[in-house]
């Protein structure tokens, strides 16, 4: 008897004692009386002793680092295995959702971290219903590690789940955690929650359909770039940094989810092996038997039918300096042409973005059920036309003529483009403007740069002046993907080209390309060809080639601050530019020049009043009062009203920002003859070029020595 009741007496007096002893054990050696405590928990009689022994389990140290909660993790699991279902569900589970939100994050994620292990050890129905209620609690988790353990351990449930009863929900948690604000979640839930999800659904279908609204819905619920309506501005949204992050993942899923495309593809074709078809690449004549339109393969069609019609309208939300989100776009074109191979991207992509852009497309490898629908992508008014030019053309460029299969072609388009295209007499400036920065964006990828350049010297050395016009506005527009060496052997040297051009309008344009390449490059070289350059265009002794320095340089780089820190520098910089605006005031201003180059440009003077002596200051003052005709908030008001964007001046300037952009739209267009020069200036006109001269060196190399003090 005595024998007998030696066990449950040992059970009793560990479980009266371990209470006592854990918090006298130092936290680096508790784990060592985990099989004491798990001894205890697993033979005790009684619920309450065991539910205390449990607490304490979890409890046992306050804040675990990852290798304690391992060593915490795999006792639990094993205590599991001894216990049963049944306990497992009344006795363990209860302290995870007690845990649920402890003020210690290491804590819930000890909690996030059972979830997946513990599942299985439960009876199925607890898996989709309670292991699932925490952690959905834990996805709205204010630490990110633990978010990052709920979307990892949601992923080693799904399979445990004993039906698809709760399906919806989970693609409703996995695209939440997607859209994670965290890169590191979002990480997670790419790489292990969605293939979790896609293969344990099977409704790939579905979460394809659901991704391309999102990411429409994303972009369409921001306010739009104007309220004209009918304006193309009104079709462009000013994405916030989230909805922008938003989208840029949600690009991110469709890119990882694009090889199930194609496997699913593979998998439901109703056509036998074609010999030529080659590994899992889409052959012509697999293409062929497509056309025919006797079987349906919807798996197929999904990709030209939904998926680039609504890549498209998304583009066509967007605003042309949302590069990232085009250039992640690009990305997900070029990849589907390495997957579906050149057949498909000859075939297929090439005729559905031909007629998007308002070109003409072969359809003669598309069932006649879908051609309707695919020549229904064609611009049919004004506003689409451009809006198709502005969004669609860049796609075209670089994510589908850009294919490295395609270079050729590419080449052959571009040229048509701009040679060509600019050469008639009809084409309007504003799609002039939209043409330029499709290129500018085509640029954004370094290998298409020898191409481009190869085709802007044959514009450069054209007969034609809008041509010539068109090169300069490219080249202006190029500046900041290019290094220093492309700089100096093919920028600068037809920079120089234009810009001893006997038309004003070639030459004007080539002096506001220079403006660019001398905030971007430090290289005393450049810097002194500049400064030869702009010497030149002084000595024209014209009114607007005057104006046309001023705005290339003055006001371009009184919009980039130097070094904070180096007030010396700050300061001879300032009194160079004071010197300059007060003589630039003197001169025959247009209304225009006043208001979009010469109030910016003092006001960004004015912000760095540490900078501005105290003379220059009340004069650039007075110059802003007069020159307004109202009040600084006045000032701030009307330009902010006529540019459409209040937040910052510094805005107008650079090829990136509005002014660079309605520069290059304002060009005049092709006339029959060069506009005969003016009447020589006044005597304030040779003061100002004299101070222009004298302080090239300010300017220019002002910015490069604080650039190079950073």
């Amino acid at each position: 008897m005595s024998v007998l009741w030696q066990g449950p007496g040992t059970i009793q007096i560990l479980a009266d004692a371990l209470p006592k002893i854990v918090p006298y054990v130092l936290i680096n050696h508790r784990e060592e009386l985990l099989p004491l405590i798990m001894c205890a928990i697993e033979r005790h009689p009684e619920s309450s002793t065991r539910d205390s022994l449990t607490h304490t389990l979890f409890n046992l140290i306050k804040r675990p680092d990852e290798q304690q909660r391992r060593i915490i993790m795999d006792a639990c699991v094993t205590l599991a295995k001894n216990v049963g279902e049944m306990r497992t569900e009344t006795e363990l589970l209860p302290q995870c959702w007690e845990q649920i939100n402890h003020m210690y994050e290491e804590r819930r994620l000890l909690v996030a971290q059972s979830c997946g292990q513990l599942a299985e050890f439960v009876r199925p129905e607890i898996r989709d219903s309670l292991i699932l209620s925490i952690v959905q609690q834990l996805i709205e988790d204010s630490a990110t590690i633990v978010r990052e353990a709920a979307a990892r351990n949601l992923a080693m449930l799904l399979p445990l789940f004993p039906n698809m009863d709760k399906y919806f929900k989970v693609e409703e948690l996995m695209f939440q955690l997607v859209c994670d604000p965290s890169g590191a979640v979002v990480d997670t839930s790419l790489k292990q929650l969605v293939p979790a999800v896609v293969k344990w659904g099977n409704k790939l279908e579905h979460v394809l359909r659901v991704l391309l609204s999102h990411i429409l819905s994303s972009v369409q619920h921001c306010p739009p770039l104007s309220g004209v309506e009918g304006s193309v501005e009104s079709y462009l949204h000013v994405l916030g940094e989230r909805e922008r992050w938003n989208v840029d993942v949600l690009l991110r899923l469709l890119a990882e989810l694009l090889p199930s495309v194609h496997e699913k593809a593979i998998e439901t074709c109703p056509f036998p092996a074609i010999p030529e078809t080659t590994g899992t690449k889409f052959s012509t004549s697999l293409l062929e038997l497509y056309a025919g339109g006797h079987v349906q393969w919807p798996s197929f069609e999904w990709m030209h039918v939904s998926c680039f019609p609504d890549l498209m309208q998304f583009s066509c939300l967007l605003p042309p300096k949302e590069d990232n989100l085009r250039n992640r776009t690009t990305k997900i074109l070029l990849a589907v042409s390495e997957l579906f191979g050149d057949s498909y991207l000859t075939h297929i992509m090439l005729p559905v973005f031909l007629i998007a852009v308002g070109g003409d497309g072969d359809l003669t490898f598309f069932p006649s059920a879908i051609r309707s629908q695919m020549k229904g992508l064609r611009p049919r008014t004004a506003v689409s036309e451009r809006l198709a030019t502005m969004c669609v053309l860049p796609l075209l460029l670089a994510g589908i003529l850009g294919a490295p299969n395609k270079r050729e072609e590419l080449a052959e388009y571009l040229k048509n483009l701009l040679v060509e295209g600019t050469a008639k007499e009809t084409q309007s400036v504003k799609c002039s403007a939209e043409i330029v920065d499709a290129v500018r964006f085509l640029c954004t990828f370094e290998e298409h740069h020898a191409m481009i350049f190869n085709i802007l010297w044959e514009m450069v050395v054209s007969s034609h002046i809008n041509m010539k016009i068109s090169a300069a506005n490219l080249l202006k527009v190029i500046v900041p993907y290019v290094d220093a060496k492309v700089a100096s052997t093919h920028i600068l040297p037809a920079l120089v080209t234009l810009g001893s051009d006997p038309n004003l309008n070639v030459k004007y344009a080539s002096i506001d390309a220079f403006g660019p390449v001398a905030q971007h490059f430090k290289n005393d070289m450049i810097v002194d060809k500049i400064r030869v350059q702009m010497d030149a265009f002084l000595e024209d002794g014209s009114h607007e080639a005057t104006v046309a320095v001023v705005r290339a340089l003055i006001f371009q780089f009184t919009a980039t601050p130097i070094t904070a820190s180096d007030l010396l520098r700050r300061r001879e910089r300032a009194n160079a530019f004071c010197e300059a605006i007060r003589a630039l005031d003197a001169t025959d201003l247009s209304a225009t020049s006043v208001r979009d180059f010469l109030l910016p440009a003092i006001q960004n003077l004015l912000k760095d009043s540490d900078a501005l002596d105290p003379a220059h200051k009340e004069a650039l003052e007075i110059i802003m009062k007069e020159r307004s005709g109202g009040t600084f908030e006045a000032i701030s008001k009307v330009m902010g009203a006529h540019i459409g964007i209040a937040s910052s001046v510094s805005s107008f300037f650079g090829e990136s920002g509005l002014l660079g952009k309605k520069e290059s739209a304002e060009l005049p267009t092709e006339t029959a003859e060069s506009p005969q020069p003016v009447s020589p200036a006044p005597a304030e006109d040779t003061r100002f070029r004299r101070i222009m001269r004298g302080n090239f060196t300010d300017m220019l190399r002002g910015k490069v020595k604080g650039q190079e003090e950073t």
